[in-house]
């Protein structure tokens, strides 16, 4: 049933935008067979992009895959929130570390959608046919446009690769259960080009360490607010 999911907005959106990485991956001098064994190895997108660019400032092998492992810590809270929702209590760990591989922000918010209408055993089947599938089909993609791409417009290819973070906002403030995941996306927003000014280096990983500890402040100064108006009524 997973599977069928390659057929669905998020999917064919992610597939889009890599489109515009093979472009991109093209255009950096990056060869075929390295471009694709970046997307089966390296699921998310964006860790990619930080994978090339490292290359091309040509930085030692241990600050690229440093700088790739930084950007992919933001996954682990996802790993975390998905694992008890589609694991059995018979289920290997072998299998659950093979399948967070494929936990990338459009696997995660396409499952956490509608992983609640799926029977219990059935859920590590459903969550595998889709990151097995929509991986492989992005492989497929990448190889067949490979240089392909290059000849389209500027714009054109552009918009392609700006498809995925604007799905990416839209479908979190979306699919967001706790108020502190709004207020994490709205300074995050605010505080991510005030950081890419100070430092483009690192302005990412600044934001996302102050814009998250914010948030968490502002959530539990709010909690205890409600907290102490409710015990006076």
């Amino acid at each position: 049933m997973g599977m069928r999911g390659i057929v669905s907005a998020p999917a064919l959106i992610l597939m889009a935008a890599f489109v515009g990485f093979s472009g991109f991956a093209f255009e950096s001098g990056v060869p075929l067979g390295q471009a694709l064994f970046m997307t089966a190895t390296i699921w998310a997108l964006p860790a990619k992009l930080v994978l090339i660019g490292a290359m091309l400032a040509g930085a030692s092998l241990p600050a690229a895959a440093l700088a790739v492992a930084l950007s992919s810590m933001r996954l682990m809270p996802m790993v975390a929130a998905l694992v008890p929702v589609i694991r059995t209590r018979s289920t290997p760990t072998w299998l659950l570390l093979l399948l967070s591989h494929f936990v990338a922000v459009t696997a995660w918010v396409f499952t956490m959608q509608r992983i609640h209408s799926v029977p219990r055993e059935g859920r590590i089947a459903f969550f595998a046919g889709f990151g097995l599938t929509l991986s492989a089909a992005n492989i497929v993609l990448v190889a067949i446009t490979y240089g392909v791409v290059s000849d389209l417009p500027e714009m054109l290819a552009g918009g392609l690769f700006f498809l995925t973070p604007v799905y990416f906002l839209t479908s979190i403030w979306a699919s967001a259960r706790h108020p502190e995941i709004y207020y994490a996306m709205l300074i995050g927003l605010c505080l991510g080009p005030v950081f890419h000014v100070i430092n483009p280096q690192l302005g990412l990983l600044f934001a996302g360490i102050v814009g998250g500890t914010l948030a968490f402040g502002l959530e539990r100064a709010v909690h205890a607010r409600r907290k102490r108006r409710n015990a006076a009524e």
